[in-house]
């Protein structure tokens, strides 16, 4: 559907039949047209006024070939329908409705203090997710998504699929490839140029736009290199002996891992705290203790600890740790007599 006339708002596509219309929370109209083209005008033989059309599939009192979407506040957002005599469809346009800036009310909510965004990849193959908590008022959903690795004032290209679940950006210098979770909440995007084993010369840029059942629109953006989001997986503990338990790197890791060193941090529990959600965050250690390994890592406990806590992080960059893995550790206890005997 055509967008006509001048209007002091600015307004955009965003993809094909969806338009944003930032507002600043006055009175205002958007002009909409059904018929694009000279042409097809013509060929309608001037019966535009038989055209009508439907906001959200009522029937509005306005007719002919434009229409005047009323904006009020953050109001006028919609799916606008324009259909012939006989009620057959034309055209459509959904409007979603972008408030001002310092007017905005977030559809996302921060946790813990962090970005509306969280970012983290589980190793450096060009593979991240990003999530985040919505208002508990304003569920909404994706409407857009733009991933590339320059900023904002460049030629790159995003498309999506029927589903509106997968998506493609692609310019000169990046090709990304996000999927949308199921539980419409977060995304999964894959770098496809991405190269492991080279420095990262550019940040990655993330944009996600998000819209409600009412028709807002709003954008939440992110930039971070892999190295400044890489989280391992949880490593998994093993006993050994009586003394001794080893663990491995997680095996989502990049390889080979001299390339791709961990380190590692140990807690040994002298009490099991079982209330404790996480014992390992939530226990006092006997004592920390940091090591490096490109391989299998063994460990001797000490006789008095009760439970192992280890966690992993890249060796070469400041980044995050992995969640604890936790390793109860049983001794063999002396037989006592029964009191029965």
């Amino acid at each position: 559907m055509h967008v006509c006339g001048q209007n002091p708002r600015s307004h955009w596509t965003l993809l094909p039949n969806i338009l944003v219309v930032e507002v600043d929370g006055s009175v205002g109209q958007q002009p909409l047209s059904c018929l694009e083209l000279p042409e097809e005008l013509m060929k309608r033989d001037n019966k535009t006024q038989d055209i009508f059309w439907k906001k959200d599939g009522v029937q509005e009192a306005q007719r002919g070939n434009s229409y005047l979407v009323q904006l009020e506040e953050s109001l006028g957002g919609g799916n606008y329908t324009c259909h012939s005599k006989d009620g057959s469809l034309i055209n459509h346009t959904v409007v979603l409705i972008q408030e001002e800036e310092t007017q905005r009310r977030k559809i996302l909510v921060k946790t813990d203090q962090e970005d509306y965004l969280r970012c983290s990849a589980q190793n450096y193959n060009g593979e991240f997710h990003c999530s985040w908590t919505w208002h508990r008022s304003r569920v909404g959903k994706v409407a857009f998504i733009k991933a590339r690795r320059i900023a904002d004032k460049d030629d790159t290209q995003c498309s999506v699929d029927t589903s509106v679940q997968h998506w493609k950006c692609s310019s000169g210098q990046s090709n990304f490839s996000c999927t949308v979770d199921r539980s419409g909440d977060g995304i999964s995007c894959q770098d496809e140029e991405h190269c492991p084993y080279a420095e990262e010369s550019q940040q990655v840029y993330i944009t996600v736009y998000v819209r409600t059942e009412h028709f807002l629109v709003e954008n939440y953006s992110k930039h971070f290199f892999l190295s400044e989001i890489v989280k391992p997986d949880k490593v998994r503990i093993s006993k050994v002996n009586k003394t001794m338990i080893k663990w491995s790197y997680p095996s989502s890791w990049s390889s080979p891992y001299s390339y791709f060193p961990l380190t590692f941090q140990i807690k040994q529990l002298r009490g099991v705290c079982k209330r404790c959600d996480n014992p390992c965050a939530d226990s006092k250690p006997t004592k920390n203790l940091t090591v490096q390994s490109t391989d299998i890592c063994q460990f001797e406990v000490k006789h008095k600890a009760k439970a192992v806590c280890v966690r992993a992080k890249d060796a070469l960059c400041n980044s995050q740790w992995s969640e604890w893995s936790h390793f109860r550790l049983r001794r063999g206890k002396k037989n006592k007599k029964n009191k029965h005997q």
